[in-house]
């Protein structure tokens, strides 16, 4: 009984001990710069804000958002384009950074010629 006293009368004094101060997580890493940017034909897509894409290709099949990337998927019957943005370390606007084409088989697609098919729809 005087254990569980002793504990109780100790709570307050614990208490008083922990930390009163905010901490907030870890910052993101910005996203590296892609090799696909200096891809001819793919300088159209690449950098792109996602207002600029819907523009481009019109509005996307997809439009998935996991903080702090968002994806937008184009489709076509010539291929699938996902189009990954994030933001940069200098600005919060989110840019594509890498993009991924296929078929709707899921065989692999060149960029290139995925990026020319949607725009030709």
């Amino acid at each position: 009984m005087k254990a569980k006293f002793l504990i109780l009368l100790s709570l307050p004094a614990l208490a008083a001990c922990a930390s009163t101060t905010a901490t907030t997580g870890p910052s993101l890493p910005a996203a590296p710069a892609s090799p696909l940017k200096s891809v001819a034909g793919l300088d159209i897509v690449m950098g792109k804000t996602a207002g600029q894409l819907i523009r481009l290709f019109g509005k996307p099949q997809l439009d998935i958002s996991e903080p702090p990337a968002q994806k937008l998927q184009f489709a076509s019957g010539a291929c699938i384009l996902d189009a990954y943005l994030y933001p940069s370390k200098n600005d919060s606007t989110k840019r594509v950074t890498h993009i991924d084409a296929r078929r709707s088989d899921g065989a692999a697609v060149d960029r290139v010629s995925c990026v020319n098919a949607l725009r030709l729809r």
